[in-house]
């Protein structure tokens, strides 16, 4: 039995389990990330679609993922990697790939736009050793690290990937306790003090997806926006467009027009605000 130290949920995991995010296990009681090198999705996306949009605007990044998460979003956009048992089952499929097969194929596809590389799609703090170990030759390349993330991981995970990574996205999913914890099955408290962190150290821009019922009040956006002054007004937010997809498929849309009073009202606060699937 061994005890994961990445996120707030800390699990007690007994020899050759998995924990909670489904990617991490215990072997010769040791916590190891399974999902190391192992990839579902490959591929070379536009910068914008991160989202990041002032971190060099028209160019490529090649976006890699492997499986599992930490979270539990009803709303998921990419389940089959994510969460449950079907993502599990990705240990035995998964291509595998070396840090540095992944770096030089970041580097041989310069000549296509591309600036470096994303750590996407699934959580990537779940298998952080992954990250820092690319990165760190990305880096060498002289090419970019980005990454997408819910932000739910111990600030120690933070500070091992921090000195190599150069812009991310982090989901600030709503500016509730009472949501992440029941809803996402996270930890608000943490998501902000990572973000907190990021801040000081690399490009960050949020995202926020806007759920009917959920987030979608005035109040909890001005909440949300006079939060992300406090730390800096030029960080930008994407407030997306919800559609209804996975286990949460009992509401409709969001209204196009809530999204864009949303916006007017963050740009009280924030210089940057977009808005995503309008």
């Amino acid at each position: 039995m061994a005890r994961c130290e990445v996120c707030f949920r800390h699990c007690e995991i007994r020899e050759g389990a998995r924990g909670f995010c489904g990617a991490r296990i215990c072997r010769g009681g040791k916590i190891v990330a399974d999902n190391y090198g192992r990839v579902t999705s490959l591929a070379l996306d536009p910068i914008e679609k991160k989202p990041l949009n002032r971190f060099f605007p028209g160019s490529m990044i090649l976006s890699v993922g492997s499986y599992g998460c930490n979270l539990r979003c009803p709303f998921c956009q990419n389940s089959e990697i994510s969460w449950g048992e079907e993502a599990i089952g990705f240990a035995e499929t998964a291509q595998e790939i070396t840090p540095e097969e992944l770096a030089d194929a970041a580097v041989r596809l310069k000549a296509k736009g591309n600036i470096g590389v994303a750590f996407t799609y699934n959580e990537p703090l779940i298998g952080y050793e992954f990250v820092r170990d690319t990165a760190k030759l990305v880096q060498k390349a002289g090419l970019k690290n980005v990454m997408v993330t819910n932000g739910t991981a111990e600030l120690a995970v933070l500070s091992e990937i921090l000195p190599f990574i150069d812009a991310m996205n982090v989901d600030l999913k709503c500016f509730s306790k009472d949501t992440y914890k029941d809803v996402l099955g996270g930890d608000f408290e943490m998501v902000k003090a990572f973000i907190r962190e990021a801040a000081k150290y690399c490009h960050v821009e949020l995202t926020t997806l806007i759920v009917p019922g959920m987030n979608d009040s005035p109040e909890e956006m001005r909440e949300l926006t006079a939060w992300i002054r406090t730390l800096d007004a030029d960080i930008p937010l994407h407030i997306s467009r919800f559609f209804p997809r996975f286990h949460m498929q009992d509401r409709k849309a969001t209204d196009v027009d809530r999204i864009y009073e949303l916006a007017e009202l963050a740009h009280e606060d924030l210089k940057y605000v977009y808005t995503g699937n309008c």
